[in-house]
């Protein structure tokens, strides 16, 4: 079992699929926390009250759109006010909209980069200053994807916002680590959630891509993300820094 690196932890997104995955990990195993969402507040209010109950842990939900500055950073301070300071930041907020590419209009490409890109910086930058004053350290977590290394049909879009987001987490683990703040990021590959569920249910597209990319032969869950996210949040993970670790089934490994 890891030690966490401190117990107050904000997850963005986090009410659903891979942020709520997180969050209950990271709740399990005794952080007070925040989960993040934009407009889910029922779902958010039934998933605090269960892990409210399952762990004895505080959990509160604010409803912010990080895909906005000013909302993602006073977001950030209340979670903050809210947990008595913060040692765990959870960047997982994202949406991915499959639009093959001359279909792509502004308002699309605009709000990809906005909830997958510019709130990462939002959140993490006022994070980071937060943990800063408190002179404790901290962990950063980033939720990228495969996609920061290659592009997809239909996600040009999307993982060109994943790929900005790796260089993004690259740059701050240069910098923050002489805070005793580490930043490192997650790379999931085919997880099945609701952001792609009709995909992910469709046995035309999956069994070939499984076939040739995946070699243990089945999609990723929610919950294959968790021991990664409890690795990066620990103590014992004080000298991992810019890293990122695949949560792909082998998909990576084919690139």
């Amino acid at each position: 079992m890891f030690t966490l690196h401190g117990t107050r932890a904000l997850v963005t997104g986090g009410s659903r699929g891979l942020g709520l995955a997180s969050a209950e990990a990271l709740a399990h195993a005794g952080c007070d926390v925040v989960l993040n969402h934009y407009n889910d507040r029922d779902k958010a209010e039934q998933e605090c009250s269960r892990l409210q109950r399952e762990t004895g842990r505080r959990v509160f939900h604010l409803d912010a759109d990080v895909g906005n500055p000013e909302s993602a950073r006073a977001m950030v301070r209340r979670a903050a006010e809210l947990l008595g300071g913060l040692d765990i930041v959870h960047s997982n907020a994202g949406i991915c909209r499959f639009i093959p590419f001359f279909e792509i209009d502004d308002e699309n490409w605009q709000r990809h980069i906005d909830v997958n890109f510019s709130a990462g910086f939002w959140v993490t930058q006022t994070a980071a200053r937060l943990m800063v004053e408190q002179q404790t350290g901290g962990r950063i977590i980033f939720t990228t994807s495969v996609g920061a290394f290659r592009s997809n049909p239909t996600q040009t879009h999307y993982c060109a916002t994943k790929g900005g987001l790796h260089l993004l987490m690259m740059g701050m683990a240069d910098e923050l680590g002489r805070h005793r703040i580490t930043v490192n990021a997650i790379a999931p590959g085919w997880m099945h959630t609701d952001i792609n569920d009709a995909q992910s249910r469709d046995e035309s597209l999956v069994k070939p891509f499984l076939a040739a990319k995946v070699s243990v032969g089945r999609l990723g869950t929610p919950a294959d993300m968790q021991a990664a996210v409890l690795f990066l949040a620990s103590k014992e993970a004080e000298y991992v820094n810019g890293a990122t670790i695949s949560v792909d089934g082998g998909w990576n490994a084919q690139l």
